[in-house]
């Protein structure tokens, strides 16, 4: 199976695989570190409209992508039509990004108790008008990223894509579990396969997409014309790399203790270098967990390090770890 090119309106990828968005985790700092191994797009942590509407400096942090690959798409997350539309058109004339994907499918209940985030999918024509406000505001191509439903009784993603592309959008990913399910159970890819039967625009496939067989699998199964990889990126960078090349049929190549500790080391430097050394080393924390992920002693090295402060001591401990351990 070859790798495809993937058109979002006027945007072309050079591949169809993509960094999802995942909210305190898909970083500046983490992006540019994936971006190293070529993902198609990478998708910002979502950005509340509401708090852009409001000129909220912390979370202008959120748009920085200073100094990475192109193209990247921003998420915001709303159901106020006018702060969805004021942020489409505050991002599209502000920031040097490619594309703006609206979030309705985060299930968090802090993001669906305002009405936010996947609660949206139980109100198709509400679909209907935040993706309008949107579209009509940017002059960049606007993507959805949605649910399969909210519970088993409303299973909504065709009615909601149907509404979605008639709004103007020029993309749809689905991730093929409800709200009610959260992460849990396992991905329904024939919700994607459905979706992409009813819509003409591009359908990005999204869920339980693990290793290069999964990557290969659903696409396959859905006929969907892109990937959005997420969580399985969390200390894996290189599964980027990794898939593109399974795909083409080319050797996967093995990844280093050098390569990996090299990679845990520019991580860090880029988050500190983003937010500062007490915020950016805690940040790293919980990268270094998934790093280590199933390495062995992992979990007393965890420990220590969630112990310590200092950028120097992280990379010390870390060097140590590697250079005594065999992995």
């Amino acid at each position: 199976m070859k790798n495809k090119a993937l058109k979002i309106g006027n945007v072309e990828l050079e591949n169809n695989i993509i960094l999802g968005p995942m909210a305190g985790l898909t970083d500046r700092a983490f992006r540019i570190v994936c971006e190293k191994y070529n993902p198609g797009l990478v998708v910002t942590e979502m950005v509340s409209s509401k708090a852009l509407f409001y000129g909220d400096n912390k979370t202008k942090k959120l748009l920085n992508v200073v100094g990475e690959k192109r193209p990247i798409a921003v998420q915001i997350f709303g159901s106020d039509t006018e702060s969805m539309a004021y942020s489409a058109r505050y991002i599209s004339e502000n920031y040097d990004v490619d594309i703006i994907d609206i979030n309705m499918g985060c299930p968090a209940p802090k993001v669906v108790k305002n009405g936010d985030g996947s609660k949206l999918l139980l109100d198709i024509n509400k679909v209907y008008d935040v993706t309008k406000a949107v579209v009509d505001n940017s002059s960049l191509p606007v993507t959805v990223k949605i649910r399969k439903g909210w519970d088993s009784e409303h299973i909504t993603a065709i009615e909601a894509s149907k509404a979605i592309e008639k709004a103007g959008a020029k993309g749809i990913t689905v991730h093929g579990r409800t709200r009610a399910e959260f992460y849990s159970g396992t991905a329904d890819w024939d919700i994607i396969k459905k979706v992409k039967e009813n819509v003409s625009i591009p359908v990005i496939g999204n869920g339980d997409i693990k290793t290069v067989y999964d990557a290969e699998r659903i696409l396959k199964q859905t006929n969907c014309d892109g990937i959005m990889i997420s969580r399985a990126s969390l200390g894996n960078p290189w599964i980027f790399e990794q898939v593109r090349n399974y795909l083409a049929g080319n050797p996967i190549r093995e990844i280093k203790s050098k390569e990996i500790l090299d990679t845990i080391i520019e991580h860090i430097n880029l988050e500190v270098e983003e937010k500062g050394e007490n915020v950016g080393v805690k940040e790293m924390r919980k990268h270094i967990c998934y790093y280590l992920k199933n390495m062995p002693n992992a979990s007393q090295i965890r420990d220590l390090i969630n112990h310590l402060d200092t950028k120097k001591e992280v990379e010390e401990t870390l060097k140590s770890y590697f250079l005594n351990t065999a992995i």
